[in-house]
């Protein structure tokens, strides 16, 4: 028995060492392999941080107490937060600040001059500490403006011109209110201002009705309801409601034949946007003279275009035609009741129908005003639109036209 203990306790005590000594091992290597991943996860981390910071289309850059920057990216110099590594002065100023007061500042980092290509850009910058645990660190982030800055800059021409707009025929109805009170015993001066009494409340009513439809179309949504919109009748209603004004101004408006072509949209704003078309031609030609409207295929886009043998627009007017209120002749106008809302109004009908309207003009040639709609093709309209693509114009005659000068 003694010889038994003998044998078995070295034994047994060598292989509780080799079995401490491997579960000691294997906790190690677990603890080892534990850090390592924390390690990885955390480099992985780090790099995916850099990479998003880099790819940003906000501009940031991480700034010393020492004016260094530590971190920055390619937007950053984009935007002028950084130049040669060096950071902006007015972006010093702010960062400067936080390092005093702990608290967020924000400047203006647009640029003094245009940027070749760019022209000048607004630029806001916002300066942030990165926290207790980072002292003497700040970050800038600094995102172009320039759209919201023109956005806002248009909110407010359009606020004042409409204040402006709508205030003439108010002022002019008072005033006429005011002649007509004083002749209540001449019929005549009765008859007179009150026929100028309504011819300014037609015109203003006109002006709230434009500016509804207006705003309506402004964002360029989609249609809610599109329905397929035969081309040839938004023409013949254009015409039909121009014929007044057109006979007026001793115009002939003429218009190719029939096409059978088909558009997906909304039939009524369709056709305001083509009689608001047709009416600016009426306003701008002279007497005597003639307005052609034209059908056509072209690369899957339907075109409708209102051509005028009139003053003609200046280059310098021709991207600006299609503001609101803006007129190459105000006189003009004024004279035939337009709003100045026309043209807008077909530009946004073209955009709500995926489609665009462009000008072509020359001073005392003429302009040339083109709707492109995107073509709908059905089992019926195929042939037909076929045909239109491959034989030539022929104008019929008709005389037209419509009492609403929209203005250019």
């Amino acid at each position: 028995m003694g010889v038994v203990q003998t044998v078995l306790l070295p034994a047994v005590a060598l292989l509780a060492g080799l079995l401490t000594g491997a579960v000691v091992g294997c906790f190690w290597t677990v603890r080892r392999c534990g850090v390592d991943a924390e390690q990885r996860r955390r480099r992985r981390s780090a790099e995916l941080a850099d990479r998003v910071v880099q790819v940003a289309d906000t501009g940031v850059a991480v700034v010393d107490a020492n004016r260094d920057v530590i971190v920055t990216n390619p937007r950053a110099a984009e935007l002028g937060l950084v130049r040669d590594d060096l950071l902006d002065d007015r972006a010093w100023v702010a960062a400067a600040r936080v390092l005093d007061t702990g608290g967020p500042v924000d400047c203006d980092l647009t640029a003094e001059h245009p940027l070749p290509g760019r022209g000048r850009i607004a630029v806001r910058c916002r300066a942030r500490s990165l926290g207790p645990d980072q002292p003497g660190l700040v970050v800038l982030f600094a995102d172009d403006d320039s759209e919201q800055v023109r956005m806002e800059a248009t909110r407010r021409d359009f606020v004042a011109n409409v204040s402006h707009e709508l205030k003439t025929p108010l002022g002019a109805l008072s005033l006429l209110a005011e002649a007509l009170l004083e002749s209540a015993d001449d019929p005549d001066s009765v008859r007179h201002f009150g026929g100028r009494m309504q011819t300014e409340a037609f015109r203003l009513g006109s002006m709230v009705s434009e500016l509804i439809a207006l705003s309506r179309l402004q964002g360029a949504e989609k249609l809610p309801d599109p329905e397929p919109v035969d081309v040839d009748d938004v023409v013949e209603l254009a015409v039909d409601r121009s014929r007044t004004a057109a006979e007026v101004g001793g115009i002939q408006v003429t218009t190719d034949r029939a096409s059978g072509l088909q558009v997906l949209g909304d039939r009524t704003l369709l056709v305001t946007a083509l009689t608001n078309l047709v009416a600016n031609a009426i306003v701008y030609s002279p007497a005597g003279s003639h307005v052609s409207i034209s059908r056509a295929l072209r690369g899957g886009m339907v075109t409708v275009s209102v051509t005028d043998r009139g003053i003609g627009i200046a280059k310098r007017d021709q991207e600006r035609v299609f503001e609101r209120f803006f007129r190459v002749d105000k006189a003009r106008s004024r004279a035939t009741g337009g709003t100045g809302l026309g043209l807008a109004i077909a530009k946004h009908v073209a955009a709500n129908h995926n489609g665009e309207l462009t000008l072509w003009s020359k001073l005392g040639t003429g302009s040339t005003f083109t709707l492109r709609i995107p073509v709908h093709r059905s089992a019926e309209s195929g042939s037909a639109a076929a045909g239109v693509a491959a034989q030539p114009d022929r104008p019929t005659a008709r005389t037209t036209e419509r009492r609403e000068g929209a203005a250019r």
